[in-house]
């Protein structure tokens, strides 16, 4: 199979590796397309420390179910994607239905012994396998994990319909988030972004948005909830200055791995910072579910589809010239 190998920092190369054969309880996914995720930049670039040279990466996927080992009762020619955490099953994390946060778990695409989904076949538990609904395009299949990721977010904040929430962040997973916002009936929805390509995205999908700083001018009154989905000094600074006494700040944004942050607003306010993660399998299946029902909301949502030979230069591209306004997938359709 061909393969999209880190071979160092800013260098990918297409090489061809070894299918993978499914072992019992496994299944190998013919991939379709996979989505390019700000994470995998970081580890293209080496900023983050979470990918090694030699791996193949990528965990925004879609496919189809090629082959399948014993004790796994799933057509071939079943479409799917791929839920990227693996658990131990046995802590109290998993038990209670929250594998993301399992002490033991590790995230295919990230773990850089396990080849992941830029290659045109992925091995993964049957469990790890999640059908998309019926002509369901596959290139929104591959939009499943960072829709994921945004209404785990939004569930994280305890959304509802009283909430005025503002959104830090017009990128990937801010829309995502805007997008369950909407999804789970918020009041009031706002997102400030700075690049105006990404602006005018979030406004198609009919969610205001304003440039940072100016939440105050689209809100009816400080936010209920905010959600900051970069993850910076700057956009933890405005969560805090926009939000009311009480409201809820979800960081779910990772763009810098420490944060400096005024204390006083958060004890004296009574504001709760919660955090989030990934998300649980049933979030992950439900929006793919979901998913399969919004063709009209998910289109926008990939800015270009690159075949495989293309996919170096799009990440170097892209870690090089910066945002585009959403999402750009690696197809692996042609033969290979």
């Amino acid at each position: 199979m061909r393969a999209l190998v880190l071979d160092d920092f800013w260098s990918l190369t297409v090489e061809r590796r070894p299918d993978p054969v499914p072992g019992p309880g496994e299944v190998v996914l013919r991939i379709a397309a996979t989505g390019i995720c700000g994470s995998d930049l970081h580890g293209f670039t080496g900023d983050n420390g979470r990918r090694r040279p030699g791996q193949v990466m990528g965990h925004e996927t879609a496919g189809t179910v090629e082959s399948v080992g014993a004790g796994v009762d799933l057509a071939p020619g079943t479409q799917a994607t791929a839920y990227p955490v693996l658990a131990c099953g046995e802590c109290a994390a998993c038990r209670d239905g929250r594998s993301q946060i399992c002490a033991n778990r590790t995230v295919i695409g990230v773990e850089p012994s396990r080849s992941a989904a830029f290659a045109d076949r992925l091995l993964l538990p049957a469990a790890n396998v999640v059908a998309l609904p019926a002509g369901m395009p596959l290139a929104h299949g591959a939009l499943v994990e960072p829709l994921s990721v945004g209404y785990h977010a939004a569930r994280r904040g305890v959304l509802g319909a009283a909430d005025r929430v503002l959104i830090l962040g017009g990128g990937p997973i801010g829309q995502a988030v805007a997008l369950a916002a909407a999804r789970l009936g918020a009041a009031e929805i706002v997102v400030t972004e700075p690049d105006p390509g990404r602006r005018a995205l979030v406004d198609a999908l009919g969610v205001a948005t304003v440039e940072p700083g100016r939440a105050a001018d689209a809100l009816s009154a400080p936010a209920s909830v905010a959600i900051d989905a970069v993850g910076v000094d700057a956009t933890m600074a405005e969560a805090l200055a926009a939000t009311e006494p009480g409201a809820r700040i979800v960081l779910v944004g990772m763009g810098a791995p420490r944060l400096d942050l005024a204390a006083y607003p958060v004890s004296t306010g009574e504001r709760s910072l919660i955090g989030s993660f990934c998300y649980t399998a049933e979030e992950f299946a439900a929006t793919a579910a979901w998913a399969g029902t919004v063709p009209e909301l998910l289109a926008p949502l990939i800015s270009a589809q690159v075949p495989l030979a293309e996919a170096p230069d799009a990440f170097t591209r892209l870690a090089r010239d910066g945002a585009t306004a959403s999402k750009i997938l690696v197809r692996f359709d042609e033969e290979g």
